[in-house]
C-alpha cells in the first residue's frame, strides 16, 4: 500500500513538473514555427522548422550584447557578494558576537525593502556617482541586494561544517546571487540608457516592434536569454539542494 500510495504521488510531481513546463517548450515550438504560421490554431506542429528567428535576434536586435552583458554583471555580481559574505558569514557563525540570532534577523529583514522604494535614491546616487549606464553601477546595486541573502545562506552553512567543506554551500549561494542578478529588471531598466550595459530582461522587454509584435523572434529571443541559467542550475542542481538543506539555520 504504501509503494503504491509513493508511486501516486511520484505521478503527481511528473505531472505538475509537465504543466509547469508546458510555457517553456511552447515557447521554443514557437521559436521555431515559420511565421507564416505563428497565429494558425490547427495544427499545434509546425509543418517545417525554421532558424529564421534565431537569424533575425542575432543579427538585427541587441539580445548578443544583451546577454553579454548579462553573463558578465551576473557572474561580477556573484563574485563580490562572495567575496564580501564569506568572511562576514564565517564571523556571525564562529565569532562570539553579541546578539547574533537578531543580526542575522537584521540582515534578512533588510531584504523585505521593495525594490520600487529604493529605486529613487540609488538612481540619485548613481547619476551623482557617475555610475548611471555602467556594469559597475549594476553591480554595486546587484551585490547591496544579494549581499544579505548570501551572508544569511553561508552563515546557516558554516554552523555545521568547516571552512573546506563549504562548496555546496557556496555553490548553493552563487547560483542564486548569480540567478537573482540575471533575471533583475528594475534597476537594469532604469540605470541604464543604451546597449552598453543593457541586461536581458530589458532587452526582452524592448524587444517588441513598433507596428507589429514579432512573435516568433520574440520566442527565439526568450528561448535564447532561458538557456544559460538553466543550463546552470542543471549543472549544479547536486550542490544547490546539498547547500539549501545543509545550510537551514538550525538555533
Amino acid at each position: 500500500m504504501r509503494a503504491r500510495v509513493r508511486a501516486l504521488v511520484d505521478a503527481l510531481v511528473v505531472l505538475a513538473l509537465a504543466a509547469y513546463a508546458i510555457p517553456f517548450f511552447w515557447q521554443l515550438l514557437t521559436s521555431f514555427k515559420p511565421e507564416a504560421e505563428l497565429l494558425r490554431v490547427p495544427p499545434l506542429l509546425p509543418s517545417r522548422l525554421t532558424f529564421s528567428h534565431y537569424q533575425v535576434v542575432f543579427s538585427q536586435s541587441l539580445m548578443p550584447r544583451a546577454l553579454g552583458n548579462s553573463l558578465g554583471i551576473a557572474t561580477l555580481t556573484t563574485v563580490l557578494s562572495l567575496a564580501a559574505g564569506v568572511p562576514a558569514a564565517y564571523a556571525v557563525a564562529r565569532l562570539p558576537l553579541p546578539g547574533k540570532r537578531w543580526l542575522l534577523l537584521a540582515i534578512v529583514a533588510s531584504t523585505a525593502f521593495p525594490q520600487i522604494a529604493t529605486v529613487s535614491p540609488l538612481y540619485l546616487l548613481m547619476r551623482a556617482l557617475e555610475l548611471r549606464d555602467t556594469w559597475a553601477g549594476l553591480i554595486l546595486v546587484h551585490a547591496s541586494f544579494a549581499l544579505p541573502l548570501t551572508i544569511w545562506l553561508l552563515a546557516g552553512f558554516v554552523r555545521w561544517v568547516v571552512v573546506p567543506l563549504l562548496a555546496p554551500g557556496l555553490a548553493s549561494t552563487a547560483l542564486l546571487t548569480f540567478l537573482f542578478s540575471w533575471n533583475e529588471f528594475l534597476f537594469a531598466y532604469t540605470f541604464t540608457v543604451s546597449e552598453a550595459s543593457r541586461t536581458i530582461p530589458v532587452a526582452l522587454a524592448l524587444f517588441p516592434g513598433v507596428f507589429e509584435v514579432p512573435w516568433g523572434d520574440i520566442a527565439a529571443a526568450s528561448i535564447l536569454a532561458s538557456l544559460p541559467p538553466v543550463v546552470i542550475v542543471i549543472a549544479l542542481q547536486r550542490f544547490l539542494v546539498r547547500g539549501l538543506v545543509a545550510g537551514a539555520v538550525k538555533e
